[in-house]
């Protein structure tokens, strides 16, 4: 039987697999730090198969920084972390779907590159603008000079270094867009093909944010830099210009496969169309029939009803051809006026639309998606006080929901969650429009703001109490509709590998002396710790449901009806493994330490061929 791998996937290596496979001979061998050979790219044979005129030298059209080469790497690279099941801070744990996950973003992403690649429909994140006062992120790879990070680093509860990026840093901007880079690296993976992602920023690095998500995202699946009046009133403190905007890019992750939400039509939008002919074809309004642009097609002569003969404006002729203007006018299809004397205009029908709704324009007012003000309320009024600056009003998230387009079990994931906005948004969204979409909110446990106290120790305590009330409230000012809505959310925490780290250092260890360890996993470790470790390292969603049940003494898990079942605990007989066995699960997983001796695991493998041999074996 194999072993999990109990880290996050290499994705360097995947890459170089999937390089591999198109340029084989690209591919070739080095020697690594512990003298083992290991799979690297010839990158000058590789920029020669993809170019017949390969550059050479330093001038190109690029966009760098100093650690944006670390930015890669650091996304790239695998971690020994997972996530550890927090049942009694959930809420309905055993039947919800949603996921609160708390831990730094970066290692929460790359562990769900696996479990959740492709599969989330909409992204959004609203990441700290970088004004110079409150963007702190986990650093562990840009900082080079040891004496300057004892001077300003802090540290967080694991003791990993903090750093906090102020306008006096000279690698301000750089150090901001290595923390966004990575991250948006991994987050694009887990978007589905038809997927979508809004991004919140400010001036400070809405052009830096661009660029990058140009890189990651390519340049033509750029949808919009929507444009968010957050503020309903001017400063007039202001220095220069009353700054009353935020910026919202917006991101497809194919923009052939995306198709964008359309608005609800208006009763002003509809008072536009009118039947002033009675024809039964219906409503409509008039568009115009001319364009700038010259064609000889377009250049003829029309006579309206009234007899007077219209030529098109001077520079310009008419959009239809002659044979076409025929065909509409046989159809009524062409408006004169009410006299019969006005210019030609062409009949469009609103039946006739060629798209359901309104299409979105890139603006979003105050008026119709709430301002910063009524994101503060909103949180002051469900928590019963301020307890976090600057939250996004629920009516914004509602209209990016719209905008994504989300179907019926669409997963959205926010991963710098803050005070929750985006679930309570989505659980809004899915009483109104009777969907079952799920979310997945990742935060990093940061102290609230010691200035005031807030009764919530750090934002992830926020953010779960108001999931809480907020699904409350939904189902109580609407219970005959929220009967079947998920308001619940599993919580899961990031933490260090269930194994002991001397699990990890095959090289260093004899294969004898690993078998003369007691157990491999540490001591605190509880089943369902080991259970979403394993799901993890096989890439299974982290939401779906299990039972448990005794089966001649031994703990059995079943997750999601046979998609893997385990079994942890000691000297498990061979009557339990043939009943497992005889359930024919997908996959199937053991304790190293479950078995006595190499035969007793050879003896478990044989017992799968013979009566589950679809079923994949391995052990922890």
């Amino acid at each position: 039987m194999d072993k999990m791998r109990m880290e996050s996937v290499d994705m360097t290596a995947q890459n170089i697999e999937k390089i591999g496979s198109l340029f084989p001979n690209c591919i070739t061998e080095t020697i690594d730090e512990n003298g083992k050979g290991k799979k690297v790219i010839n990158f000058e044979l590789l920029k020669q198969m993809l170019s017949s005129d390969v550059i050479d030298g330093d001038e190109a059209y690029e966009f760098t920084w100093v650690g944006k080469k670390a930015s890669i790497v650091e996304a790239n690279k695998p971690i020994r972390k997972t996530l550890r099941p927090c049942k009694e801070e959930s809420v309905d744990w055993d039947n919800t779907e949603n996921l609160y996950i708390e831990g730094d973003n970066l290692e929460v992403l790359k562990l769900l590159q696996e479990s959740y690649l492709n599969k989330v429909k909409m992204i959004y994140i609203d990441p700290p603008y970088n004004t110079g006062n409150d963007f702190i992120y986990n650093d562990d790879f840009k900082m080079t000079s040891e004496e300057y990070a004892e001077e300003i680093s802090e540290l967080d509860e694991d003791g990993n270094r903090m750093f906090k990026n102020t306008d006096t840093n000279g690698r301000f901007h750089s150090d901001w867009c290595s923390m966004i880079y990575s991250r948006l690296m991994l987050a694009r993976n887990l978007l589905s093909d038809d997927g979508v992602i809004f991004i919140s920023i400010d001036d400070n690095e809405q052009s830096n944010l661009k660029k990058c998500c140009e890189e990651i995202f390519g340049e033509k699946n750029f949808v919009a830099q929507l444009i968010w009046e957050r503020a309903f009133a001017p400063k007039n403190d202001a220095k220069y210009i009353s700054n009353s905007h935020d910026y919202i890019l917006m991101f497809a992750k194919n923009i052939n496969n995306f198709v964008i939400g359309r608005l609800p039509r208006t009763s002003e939008a509809n008072a536009r169309y009118s039947n002033p002919d009675n024809d039964p074809r219906g409503v409509w309004q008039s568009d115009n029939l001319t364009v700038k642009t010259y064609s000889p097609s377009g250049d003829y002569s029309i006579t309206t009803p009234s007899g007077r003969v219209v030529e098109p404006p001077a520079g310009r002729c008419w959009s239809l051809s002659k044979n076409k203007f025929l065909e509409r006018l046989k159809d009524n299809r062409i408006w004169f006026g009410a006299d019969g004397n006005g210019v030609p205009r062409i009949k469009r029908f609103l039946s006739e639309l060629k798209f359901e709704g309104m299409a979105p324009t890139s603006l979003l007012f105050f008026k119709e998606v709430g301002h910063s003000q009524e994101g503060s309320q909103e949180l002051i009024k469900i928590m019963d006080g301020g307890v976090f600056d600057g939250p996004k009003p629920t009516r914004l998230l509602k209209r990016l929901m719209i905008l994504a387009n989300l179907k019926e079990n669409s997963i959205v994931l926010d991963f710098f969650s803050g005070s929750a906005t985006t679930a309570h948004a989505l659980m809004e969204v899915n009483k109104e429009k009777n969907l079952k979409c799920k979310y997945i909110m990742v935060q990093l446990a940061e102290n609230t703001n010691k200035k005031k106290d807030t009764g919530y120790k750090n934002i992830c305590e926020i953010g779960k109490e108001r999931i809480r009330r907020a699904g409350k409230k939904i189902k109580e000012e609407a219970p005959l509709v929220t009967q079947n809505l998920d308001i619940g959310f599993r919580v899961l925490k990031l933490d260090d590998s269930n194994m002991n780290e001397v699990y990890y250092s095959p090289d260093d260890y004899s294969q004898g002396f690993l078998n003369q360890l007691e157990s491999n996993i540490k001591e605190d470790r509880t089943d369902l710790d080991l259970l979403f470790g394993c799901l993890l390292d096989w890439g299974l969603p982290l939401s779906l449901p299990y039972y448990s049940e005794q089966i001649e003494g031994c703990t059995v898990h079943n997750y999601n009806d046979g998609d893997l079942i385990a079994c942890f605990d000691e000297n498990i007989p061979n009557s339990v493994i043939k009943e497992i066995a005889k359930k024919e699960p997908l996959r199937a997983v053991f304790r190293d330490s479950s078995f006595a001796s190499s035969s007793s695991k050879i003896n478990v493998g044989e017992i799968f061929k013979l009566i589950a041999p679809d079923t994949t074996v391995k052990v922890i």
